[in-house]
C-alpha cells in the first residue's frame, strides 16, 4: 500500500486518531520516569510547574511519536502489529499528522522553558529531535543498530525531569540516561524476536532480521549485563541509599536471569519464543520498579 493510497482514502480522524499518534501506551514509561527524575532532584519544584513539567514531557513525546508515524507511514502500513494506526488505516492524512506533532513539539518546548527553565526546554527539544531525525529518518531504515543509537531518544527523560527542577545536570540523571540507554536494546530486541516477520515484510533492518535471532540473543545478554551494573551504581556511589540498591539487584538479577533463558533458547520461530515474550514483557516492569523504588528510597528513607 503506498503512500498516495493512504492519503488517496483518509477520512477525517476524530480525537481518538490524534490520541493514538500520541501512542500513550508508550508514553506512560516516558512520563513516569520523568515524573522520578524530577521527585528525586534536590531542588523542589511548586506542585503546579512539577505537573507542568512533567505535561510537557508527555507533549513532546507525543509529538515524536506523530512525527514517527507521519515519516513510517509506509512501514506501518506493511505490518500486522501497526497496519491499524490511523495513517495506515486510512483514518487520517499525512499532512494532519504532520501539523499536529510539528504543533506539539513547539508548544511543549516553549511551555517548558517558560515554566520551568530553557536548560530542561533544551533537553525536551533535543529528544524530540533526536528521535524523529536520528532514529526515524536517519538509523531506523538503514542499520541494524538503529535501537541502539535511536535508543537514546527514550533515555532523555528522567534527565528532562530533573533539569526542569534544578536547571542543570547531575551523575544521577545521568547514570538514570545510561540505564535506559542501556535497557532499551535488551528490551527492545527480546520484541523483534518474535515480531520478526514483520519487520522483515516492511524492509527494516532490525538486527534479527539481518543478524538472526542466535547473534540477537548474544546482543541482549552483551547489554544486559553493563545495564545491570548501572542500575546498581547509585548505591555504592553514594547516590541513593539501600532500599533502591536492595531493590535494583534484585530486578537486575532477574533481568539477568531472563536474559539467560533467552540466550539458551534455540527457537526460530515465534511459536517457541516465551522466553522472549517473558523477559519482554518483564523489562517494562522493571524499569517502572527501579525507578518507584529510587523515588520510595529519595523520599521515605532521605
Amino acid at each position: 500500500m503506498t503512500t498516495t493510497t493512504l492519503n488517496h482514502h483518509a477520512l477525517p480522524a476524530d480525537w481518538r486518531d490524534f490520541v493514538a499518534l500520541t501512542k500513550p501506551r508508550v508514553m506512560t514509561l516516558v512520563v513516569f520516569t520523568g515524573l522520578c527524575g524530577l521527585l528525586v532532584a534536590p531542588a523542589p519544584l511548586h506542585p503546579v510547574l512539577g505537573f507542568t513539567a512533567i505535561l510537557c514531557i508527555a507533549l513532546g513525546a507525543g509529538a515524536a511519536a506523530a512525527l514517527n508515524q507521519w515519516y513510517e507511514a509506509d512501514l506501518d502500513a506493511m505490518m500486522k502489529r501497526t497496519a491499524s494506526r490511523p495513517l495506515p488505516a486510512g483514518r487520517m492524512d499525512r499532512e494532519s499528522a504532520l501539523h499536529f506533532g510539528v504543533g506539539l513539539s513547539f508548544f511543549s518546548v516553549l511551555l517548558m522553558g517558560v515554566a520551568t527553565n530553557w536548560f530542561a526546554a533544551a533537553i525536551l527539544a533535543a529528544s524530540i529531535l533526536f528521535y524523529v531525525l536520528v532514529y526515524t529518518i536517519w538509523l531506523k531504515r538503514r542499520t541494524p543498530q538503529n535501537i541502539v543509537i535511536g535508543g537514546a531518544a527514550g533515555a532523555f527523560p528522567p534527565l528532562i525531569g530533573w533539569a526542569a527542577a534544578t536547571g542543570d545536570a547531575a551523575s544521577l540523571p545521568l547514570l538514570l540516561f545510561a540505564l535506559i540507554f542501556l535497557w532499551t536494546p535488551p528490551h527492545f530486541w527480546a520484541l523483534s524476536l518474535f515480531v520478526r516477520s514483520d519487520y522483515a515484510a516492511a524492509g527494516v533492518p532490525m538486527l534479527p532480521v539481518v543478524a538472526g535471532a542466535r547473534a540477537t540473543r548474544i546482543q541482549i545478554m552483551f547489554y544486559a549485563l553493563p545495564m545491570a551494573s548501572v542500575a546498581v551504581a547509585p548505591w555504592p556511589l553514594g547516590l541513593a541509599g539501600a532500599l533502591y540498591g536492595i531493590a535494583a539487584a534484585a530486578l537486575s538479577l532477574a533481568f539477568l536471569v531472563l536474559a539467560a533463558q533467552v540466550l539458551a533458547n534455540p527457537a526460530t520461530e515465534p511459536a517457541g519464543m516465551k522466553p522472549e515474550k517473558r523477559l519482554f514483557a518483564f523489562s517494562i516492569l522493571y524499569l517502572f520498579a527501579l525507578f518507584g523504588a529510587l523515588v520510595a528510597d529519595a523520599w521515605l528513607i532521605g
